[in-house]
């Protein structure tokens, strides 16, 4: 169990910083595009992906493949850089918890899509994740409805935006593509992406905020080798290390949003924060 747990406080690290890294006058997009050098790099010596059954080039030229990965390439930057908007705006517990119920999108494409066979209790744990989401984005009134919807626009867009990632590793593990060339490569690309504009831009680079941002890559890199060890020391009950991850993550992420940061979260929003964890749960759990 110690594997678990040390992802979630890694998964819950990035969060804190992105959270700081702004009053620390980290620039966030030269922070991100470091981080795939960092992540990369440790991808490629520790999880030591397989080049010889399927190469970069190779799979680049497979429309089937390139496709997604140019997607991924592209996704992975984008995203990162709307949730760390999302921890700016809305504070590390409901970001957190806006990513962890993204699980559900591919749930939802399962069943809208492919054909899965929809269960009472996945219906209810599907629309408890709805009723979850639009808790958390829930302002008191004392609040201007600019700021509301631009909420709701923030951690909407990391929702479905780690929900669709979730998706194309999905779709290429179904191509036969081991998880560490996938992850490499996607890495690769991404950091192609987010370097050629800033490049484009003619950013001014920070040594500050490229040491941070090997820092984030490390945070990154250790969350998923972490994760994938508790995977394989609780191979029996991959459930668990998945629900396990999930709410642990959302409630780390509330406590120290409340405690170390004094975020306000009003009663939907706790409401909202239980409801993602009971959606999780029911997901997850044998049949009630």
């Amino acid at each position: 169990m110690s594997s678990l747990f040390i992802a979630i406080f890694c998964s819950v690290a990035v969060s804190v910083f992105l959270k700081i890294a702004r009053s620390q006058q980290i620039v966030i997009s030269q922070a991100i595009a470091c981080n795939y050098l960092m992540a990369g790099g440790l991808t490629y010596f520790i999880l030591q992906p397989d080049f010889m059954g399927l190469s970069f080039s190779d799979a680049l030229r497979q429309n089937e493949h390139s496709a997604i990965f140019l997607l991924l390439g592209f996704l992975l930057p984008t995203i990162f850089l709307v949730m760390a908007k999302a921890v700016e705006f809305n504070g590390i517990a409901r970001a957190d918890a806006a990513q962890r119920l993204s699980l559900f999108l591919p749930i939802l494409a399962a069943f809208l899509f492919f054909n899965e066979s929809l269960t009472t209790q996945k219906g209810i744990a599907i629309i408890s994740a709805f009723l979850a989401l639009f808790a958390l984005v829930f302002k008191s009134g004392s609040q201007n409805s600019a700021g509301g919807i631009k909420g709701f626009l923030l951690l909407f867009l990391v929702w479905i935006g780690y929900g669709v990632i979730d998706i194309l590793f999905k779709q290429i593990a179904k191509f036969g593509v081991a998880f560490p060339f996938a992850l490499f490569t996607s890495f690769v690309i991404a950091g192609c992406f987010i370097f050629a504009y800033l490049i484009f831009t003619k950013t001014r680079w920070q040594g500050k905020s490229m040491l941070a941002g090997l820092l984030l890559g490390a945070l990154n890199f250790l969350n998923i080798l972490f994760y994938i060890k508790a995977h394989q020391q609780l191979s029996e009950n991959p459930s668990l290390v998945f629900a396990g991850m999930n709410i642990g993550v959302m409630i780390l992420g509330a406590i120290i949003g409340l405690v170390g940061f004094k975020e306000k979260l009003n009663k939907v929003n706790l409401i909202g924060i239980g409801l993602g964890i009971v959606a999780i749960i029911l997901l997850l759990v044998p049949v009630l």
